[in-house]
């Protein structure tokens, strides 16, 4: 990958805030409920603060994930996903939802388990489940240093995750609550984020983004190649390790907060990199405030659009980021942007 910077990072980290702030005014000021009911404004605009936000962070973390992973892969077409860093932490996540109904501390999110609050004990399954498939990943890529045994065991992980999460699915459906809470979980959602999982899983995104860009040198050096960056100095497998492990970290907080929400990790380092350029420290920034509002829009459709009930925020980020990754990919490919 070649760069090919042709804005200041400053004047797009500003754009997009501006942008940001204004997705943000929209998503207080639309939604269901009436503002100007004074007896419901500041419970409605609480509320609505709490989802945006969630949405922001979750945004955040899922773009700086596509942007380590697409470092790490020297391919930018590459996703989180691939890892079954997401799948690993849905599946967390979707156990602890199970955990919580057979220790009968329903209703959803207000029980708890052990003294602790199903708002609590969601991120701490979504993070368990991440570190887990990435445990598997890094004791495979340790037998074998290749990328593509890395790649290969990140699909397999990621099929296996995702079976296991079905099946617990399904077995949910016995339960009417358990069902709907399970299921709406997997297709996303950050309708349900409150104060504990923001607190939780906000932190952990922005260490995680403070060390994708802290290892921004280390990443750059990779993109020419492991034998070139070995021989400029960079401890490969360790830089390899650390920014697997923090790929599981940023993945299993935005999970936490909004479940399956698909597309962020592409989306937003892809639309970017034609005017930040590649370099990591660059694009972090950018690629964080853009997959942050990129989620605070989809949530923002979500929950407007007339429908019966609220669509499912997973769906509605994968029917808008699809097309527009295509439309990037040809516009990029024409452009030779793609090596």
């Amino acid at each position: 990958m070649r760069d090919r910077a042709t804005a200041n990072p400053f004047v797009v980290c500003a754009v997009l805030a501006l942008l940001t702030l204004a997705l943000f005014a929209a998503a207080l000021a639309l939604g269901h409920g009436d503002l100007s009911d004074g007896s419901l404004r500041a419970t409605l605009l609480r509320l609505r603060l709490l989802r945006t936000s969630g949405a922001f962070v979750a945004g955040a973390a899922l773009a700086t994930a596509g942007v380590m992973v697409q470092a790490l892969f020297r391919n930018p077409l590459a996703d989180p996903s691939i890892l079954g860093a997401g799948a690993g932490a849905s599946l967390g996540g979707q156990a602890v939802l199970v955990i919580v109904a057979l220790a009968g501390a329903a209703p959803w999110l207000d029980g708890g388990v052990a003294g602790l609050t199903a708002e609590v004990l969601l991120p701490v399954g979504c993070v368990l489940g991440a570190l887990a498939a990435m445990g598997v990943l890094l004791l495979a890529a340790r037998a074998r240093a290749s990328f593509l045994v890395v790649l290969l065991t990140g699909f397999v992980l990621s099929s296996v995750c995702i079976s296991l999460g079905a099946l617990l699915t399904s077995l949910a459906q016995e339960s009417y609550e358990l069902g709907r809470a399970v299921l709406s979980f997997t297709l996303g959602s950050v309708g349900g984020v409150g104060m504990p999982r923001l607190l939780l899983a906000g932190p952990l995104a922005a260490v995680g983004i403070g060390a994708a860009w802290s290892w921004g040198r280390s990443l750059d050096l990779l993109l020419s190649g492991e034998e070139e960056a070995a021989s400029l100095g960079v401890p490969v497998p360790m830089v390899r390790g650390w920014c697997v492990l923090w790929v599981a970290f940023l993945t299993a907080a935005a999970v936490a907060i909004g479940g399956n929400v698909a597309f962020v990790g592409l989306v937003a380092p892809h639309a970017l990199r034609p005017f930040v350029g590649v370099a990591t420290r660059r694009l972090v920034p950018t690629a964080a405030i853009a997959g942050g509002a990129f989620v605070v829009l989809c949530d923002l459709v979500a929950r407007t659009v007339p429908a019966r009930g609220e669509l499912p925020l997973g769906v509605v980020s994968g029917l808008v980021g699809a097309p527009l990754f295509i439309i990037m990919l040809r516009q990029g490919a024409r452009r030779g942007r793609l090596g």
